[in-house]
């Protein structure tokens, strides 16, 4: 089945300590385990929804009321007494069985998926590390070499591991396209990681209601070829003036949601670098 293929097994550590042989991802993210997961989900239930539901239908068939029977009536059931003749439960010990098996199985396939997808991004693949800090009412991003601007930019498939906190009150940091979301929490971190795999320019938004400049709190996510990323990374630094342009950019953007709600919800401030 081509949901399952490239699993492999192999050891995961979590917290410093192994844990038992677990079905590693193959560096798939939390957007692909959750597709698989979604995609077997679904199978399952609607095999199971229509055995179901057939073999009501069946029983229903099989035993309902015929013209020309003698009119017998049987006696009507006591509280507490059992029907005779179904084969003292059998199927239904089979049924449950089989059911409570096929259900542990999914939620420990879906377990040691998730542990190991949430490990974070394999570090063979030399992820990319960004801090994105929310400010009221945009997103900042800084880079290993200490250059911060307000467009995220990323290279075509490789891991970007995301640090995600917030500088005022609480956001929620998503990226639709990338089935991305971290809340973004005063004084504490969440990381997330995620592979884009087609360049673009995509949307980078804010999911949790944080004041009256909510609806405009988003940036660009711009995903380059590997070759023009590099080049573009090379040419920035800490001395690039993106900080200082990016917090004037905030600025501007808090003074026009407090003067004038209806010009901050029809226009958006982004600086690009």
């Amino acid at each position: 089945m081509s949901l399952m293929h490239g699993l492999t097994t192999q050891m995961v550590t979590v917290n410093n300590q192994h844990v038992h042989l677990v079905l590693q991802t193959n560096g798939r993210t939390m957007n692909d385990v959750f597709s698989m997961l979604f995609g077997v989900f679904l199978i399952l239930g609607t095999a199971v929804g229509a055995v179901v539901i057939s073999y009501m239908v069946y029983n229903a068939y099989k035993y309902r009321d015929r013209e020309g029977r003698d009119g017998t009536m049987t006696d009507p059931l006591q509280l507490g007494e059992l029907p005779q003749g179904g084969g003292d439960g059998k199927k239904l010990a089979i049924s449950l069985a089989i059911s409570a098996i096929i259900v542990i199985a999914l939620i420990g396939w879906a377990y040691v998926l998730l542990v190991d997808v949430e490990a974070g991004a394999p570090a063979s693949e030399n992820p990319i590390e960004i801090k994105v800090e929310g400010i009221q009412f945009s997103w900042q991003y800084e880079y290993p070499n200490g250059h911060t601007t307000s467009t995220l930019r990323v290279p075509e498939d490789r891991p970007v591991t995301l640090t995600v906190t917030s500088g005022d009150v609480f956001h929620t940091f998503g990226i639709p396209a990338f089935d991305l979301k971290a809340d973004a929490i005063p004084g504490q971190t969440t990381q997330r990681w995620f592979r884009p795999n087609e360049t673009g320019t995509y949307r980078a938004q804010c999911f949790e209601l944080c004041g009256s400049g909510h609806s405009v709190m988003e940036s660009d996510v711009i995903v380059m070829e590997p070759n023009e990323y590099e080049q573009w990374y090379a040419n920035t630094g800490a001395d690039a003036p993106a900080m200082n342009n990016s917090a004037a950019a905030v600025s501007t953007t808090k003074t026009r949601i407090e003067n004038g709600g209806a010009e901050a919800s029809s226009q958006r401030v982004a600086i690009t670098f």
